[in-house]
This record gives C-alpha cells, structure tokens and sequence, in this order.
C-alpha cells in the first residue's frame, strides 16, 4: 500500500492528506479543521474522524501527536489537554476512525520526513531535525532509523533552559533582534553537535520560512546546516511514512508506563551548579 493517510496535530488546526509513501507527495488537497478548544481527547478524536470521512478513507492512518508518544501511549501534553497523558491515544483514535492508527511524536513525524524527502534526502549518517517555534522539538535520525522522543528541547545550556530560551518564542518575548537571536540559537546548536556529531541539522518550524535573515549568523564546529524544505507538509508525510512502515508489524506489549508531565520531568529540573560547565561560554 503506497497511498496512507497522514494526520498532523497541531495547537491551532489539525490537518491531513493522503500521502503516497514511496514520493512523500500528497495525492489531495490538504484538510484543515481548526483544534477545538482545550483540545480534550474526546473532541480531538471527533475531529480526526471527520478528517478520515473527509478523504473516505478506510487504509491505515498515520498521526503526529504533540508529547511523547510510546507503544502508543501519550505520555506528556503541549498545547493539548493534559487528560492526554497516560492513555492509550492509537486505540482511541482507532475506534473513533474505524482505521488501524499508528501515533508518533510531531516533531519526529516531521523529521523523518525531511530525512527521507527534505532537505535531508540523500544524506548519510546522523541527521538532527529541530523545529523552533513556541518550544523546540527534536527529532534524531539515524541512517533513516528513528530515535524517537528526544526532547532536546528541555535541555539546559548552564541555567538556561534550552526552548524557554532559544525558541522562536523567546525571541518574540525577549525582543531579540536576528543577531542576537543566532547567538543563543549557535550556543544551543554547537553543544548539540558536541553530544551527538550530526552530519546535518535541519531546522524546521516558523523560522525555516524566514533562513535568510539567521542561516549565515549560525555557527557551527563541523556539521552542515540546512532549513526544513517541507515546511507545513512535513508532518503529514512523516505520519503517513511512519504508519506505513508499521503496516503489518506486530505491536509490541505496551510495558507498565509511569505517565509523565514534561514541564515536571528530571531534564526539567535545573541542574546543580557543580555539573553545569559544558562547553557553553558564549551562551548569554
């Protein structure tokens, strides 16, 4: 089966498309429905079946979801409400739907995405997807395999807190000007690239339609970076892919999982002062 439905959640509309797998190109105009307010489970999953009729679609869906996601059980919230964590979210969708539903984490959805057709497509080894806009989202690909829910976002640079600080966000908030807004985005960046080498960084979100104004201000010790080339799609294609590659497959036993807050969570947590001296003497 090469054409699935993708659906990407978002804070403010929930959109979708058929995708064909094999092209990562929409087969269909893409669908958007606005997220009802609060974004409760029992409303969203009314909004996914309209999407589903939308497309008379009755094959596999692929659906991005913001928090993370595990044997598809959602396990943090962002921007949605928090009755989200700790239920079995795939299920829930696959009753409302009717349709096998496969659940992933929306920033990984878009990473793979841009790893496979994006702007990575045709790159070897590790590529890292950021996506900066109210937070930071992550996504960490590995020779095309996935490792999902990163959250690279809650780091912390020294006393920074990674998205609270160098998200698009921040530098509304902060009234940054492009320059300074790279300094904080570099600091972030570089000590990314001292953890994981990634051959590329793909920075994605509200920012990528903007690479002009901060792509020649970011510096970087070895690893190529580029802007997202799918930008409002890449959610969609991401779904879609990572629904067809489960296709098939056996679930696996969904594991005793301890429901998480993010904003509550260990990499949450301020670091000592003793451990926080990486590498980070230019963050400000």
């Amino acid at each position: 089966m090469s054409v699935i439905l993708g659906i990407d959640i978002g804070g403010s509309g929930i959109k979708g498309a058929p995708v064909d797998v094999q092209t990562g190109k929409l087969v269909a105009e893409r669908h958007r429905i606005p997220t009802p307010e609060g974004a409760k489970p029992a409303d969203v999953k009314k909004v996914v079946a309209e999407l589903v009729r939308h497309f008379q679609h009755s094959g596999p869906v692929g659906l991005t979801f913001p928090g993370i996601v595990q044997h598809g059980v959602t396990l943090s919230a962002a921007n949605v409400d928090n009755d989200w964590i700790g239920i079995e979210a795939d299920q829930l969708f696959t009753d409302a739907t009717g349709c096998d539903v496969f659940l992933l984490n929306d920033a990984d959805a878009a990473g793979l995405a841009e790893a496979r057709f994006g702007a990575g497509a045709g790159v070897r080894g590790t590529v890292l997807m950021l996506t900066f806009g109210t937070g930071i989202g992550s996504a960490l690909i590995h020779e095309g395999v996935l490792v999902p829910n990163t959250e690279l976002g809650h780091l912390w640079l020294r006393d920074k807190h990674a998205e609270s600080w160098a998200s698009d966000r921040a530098r509304e908030n902060d009234d940054l000007n492009w320059k300074q807004w790279s300094r904080r985005a570099s600091a972030y960046l570089q000590h990314l690239e001292l953890l994981f080498s990634p051959d590329l960084f793909i920075i994605g979100g509200g920012i990528s339609k903007k690479a002009d104004r901060w792509r020649d201000l970011i510096t970087l010790e070895r690893s190529q970076l580029l802007p997202a080339a799918l930008l409002n799609d890449a959610g969609i294609v991401g779904a879609a892919m990572y629904a067809g590659a489960q296709v098939g497959t056996v679930r696996p036993p969904r594991p005793a999982l301890k429901p998480q807050r993010v904003e509550a969570s260990a990499t949450m947590s301020k670091p000592a002062k003793t451990t926080a001296k990486a590498g980070l003497t230019g963050a400000k």
